[in-house]
């Protein structure tokens, strides 16, 4: 086995990752580090999230710095401010032997005449979100005239956030003469595509298959109604007493709402999303760390840079647009050697969606059923008594009591005595339990009936109008910026949107029936355009087939885009249905199991949020 020695380290590195407790090199840092070393070369690496990508580019760019020089030589470009700190704090690890060598994170929402005055002390290395990089470039305050490395960490979710032209800018006052790493998790097409445009000549290197799933993440989900999703949820970390998790969600208003929710119920929650300030979102992951939160739940974005090794469950309340972000999602647990389970939980027409995932990360989900009450708690009671016996007595403290409680119990026999000391604890999850309903689909555990799901589409649909829009992928749209688009005319508050078709010259979206009118009405009296071109939009006319005409007889195929949504939304299929079940969770500390009530210590307070916790009544995304 190769050791880190005889990569070609020096010796005050091999210190400081001995003092920090690394032994051995993983696969893509035995692969990258010789390489850097010994190559001017560009490289295109991919690695699984979790397996040592950071210590991969920055060893080697360590082992070569001048520390002599209070030049910038090496920028490294990360998606979020999160992970660009925990960059800058590993290499600072890595360096601390090394003297003079410093290293300076640069991001939104912290003070820049702070990072300004630490530049202009002389910082080797800069680790950089692609927005505060931009605005030092063109403050004349970060010089990059000297730099000998560039590397693109996390390219693909750089790409997701829309930093393409942040990146170019950058490019553009970087010396044609260095180095350039990029490294990623995933390689869709569009990181190819940017790897092309960047890279020269790359050698490339992998830590596995490109886009797989790490072997040591098993795959499951559960089906059930749209209502009960959150309710899934529930049972899930009532199953597992011992649960340590994140919660995908795919807005910021899901998150807050799940979390919101959550915390009501009387979970150790917390919630991590953009609308966060700083100062917040470093509490939370810090609470998260430290395990005094069992769930968080966070944006694909705001999970980033969030680096927990022992994470036994991530749930995905709902499949993420983009299935290269599954592969980020189950990629924050069964880390360090360590397994881990993703869960997603899916209604029936959502189950097609796990094929194209099972493709890219190799490996089948595994259908589950929803743990019945009896499971849980059964669960929760043998979690009990392994509390007990675990638990330590303070003889000292407790031993002038214990004369006059054994007095009071000296009626009860063993069997009896513990019956009662269990039941304080475990009645209130019995009783809540008893009667559970079962959250399993059951048009799922029973075989899909196809035809009536068809029927029950076109019922809804007979709620909407459909439209056509002269634009389409020719003129750069697509769903998000033709939600703007309708947002912008303002037709009526909350209006709700159906299924979206981006054709490569025209498109085809549906609106609530109620606001035809005024729909047509925003459209033609406000001279609408788009990227230059007038916009044009009409009726159109539904057909039972599937196909739609509109009045200047244009045809497309009414796929289906998945579940309605209302303008102001981020992302499709952001149901805002409520959980329908009564499926409560019971007031007890953790059930009695070390979930805490609201409020008590560990749980969020108002004062992490500010002093509104109605979900109601936050402000709109």
């Amino acid at each position: 086995m190769s050791t880190f020695k005889e990569l070609g380290l020096n010796s005050q590195i091999l210190q400081a990752l001995t003092d920090l407790g690394y032994e051995n090199p993983t696969e893509i840092q035995k692969k990258a580090i010789p390489q850097v070393l010994s190559s001017k070369q560009d490289l295109k690496a991919f690695a699984q999230t979790g397996t040592g990508k950071t210590a991969a580019f920055s060893l080697p760019i360590l082992e070569q710095i001048d520390a002599e020089s209070g030049d910038t030589q090496a920028i490294i470009l990360s998606p979020t401010r999160e992970l660009a700190l925990q960059i800058a704090n590993n290499i600072t690890d890595f360096s601390k032997h090394l003297k003079g060598v410093k290293t300076l994170a640069v991001y939104g929402g912290a003070s820049i005449e702070d990072q300004v005055r630490k530049l202009n002390k002389g910082v080797q290395i800069i680790v950089g979100t692609p927005g505060r990089t931009v605005d030092l470039i063109n403050r004349k305050q970060l010089k990059l005239s000297n730099l000998k490395w560039l590397i693109l960490d996390e390219a693909d979710e750089m790409l997701n956030m829309g930093f393409k032209d942040e990146l170019d800018k950058i490019l553009a006052v970087t010396p044609k003469e260095k180095q350039t790493l990029l490294f990623s998790a995933t390689f869709p097409k569009e990181v190819e595509g940017i790897a092309k445009a960047y890279l020269k000549n790359p050698i490339e290197i992998s830590a596995g298959e490109k886009n797989k799933g790490t072997d040591q993440v098993s795959h499951q989900y559960y089906v059930v109604s749209e209502r009960n999703r959150y309710n899934a949820i529930k049972r899930i970390a009532d199953v597992n007493p011992d649960i340590y998790c994140i919660i995908f969600c795919r807005t910021r208003r899901e998150t807050q709402e799940v979390a919101d929710k959550l915390i009501s119920d009387g979970y150790n929650v917390d919630a991590l999303h953009g609308d966060l300030s700083q100062a917040q979102r470093d509490s939370v992951m810090e609470k998260f760390r430290s395990k005094t939160l069992q769930i968080l739940v966070a944006t694909d974005v705001a999970a980033r840079g969030l680096d927990v090794t022992d994470l036994t469950h991530v749930i995905n309340h709902k499949l993420p647009d983009q299935i290269e972000s599954y592969t980020h999602r189950s990629g924050r647990t069964g880390r360090a050697g360590k397994e881990g389970i993703s869960i997603a939980i899916v209604t029936v027409r959502e189950k097609s969606k796990l094929h194209p995932i099972e493709r890219l990360i190799g490996k089948k989900f595994i259908s589950t059923p929803i743990p019945t009450g009896k499971e849980i708690c059964q669960n929760q009671l043998l979690k009990l008594i392994d509390k007990v016996q675990d638990i330590q007595v303070n003889e000292t403290e407790i031993s002038d009591f214990l004369p006059s409680i054994y007095e009071k119990l000296k009626d009860l026999d063993r069997e009896e005595l513990i019956k009662k000391f269990v039941s304080i604890e475990f009645n209130t999850f019995l009783t809540y339990y008893q009667n559970a309903p079962d959250l399993n689909d059951s048009e799922h555990m029973r075989g899909v009936d196809r035809n009536s799901d068809r029927g029950s589409k076109r019922r809804d649909d007979e709620n909407m109008t459909r439209f056509f829009i002269n634009i389409g992928k020719k003129d750069k749209l697509n769903p998000a910026r033709l939600i703007g688009l309708i947002n912008d005319q303002r037709i009526a508050k909350n209006i709700e949107i159906g299924q979206i078709e981006i054709l490569d010259t025209f498109s085809f979206f549906e609106l609530d029936k109620t606001y035809e009118k005024e729909t047509m009405s925003a459209f033609e009296g406000n001279d609408v355009d788009f990227e230059g071109r007038s916009v044009n939009v009409e009726i159109t006319t539904k057909q039972r087939t599937g196909q739609a005409r509109s009045g200047g007889g244009f045809r497309g195929g009414d796929r289906d885009r998945g579940p309605r949504k209302r303008t102001g939304d981020s992302d499709r299929g952001n149901d805002r249905k409520r959980s329908g079940d009564g499926d409560r969770k019971p007031k007890t500390d953790f059930g009695g199991f070390g979930r805490k009530r609201p409020g008590a210590p560990g749980t969020i307070s108002k004062s992490t949020f500010g002093s509104d916790q109605n979900p109601k009544r936050r402000k709109r995304i």
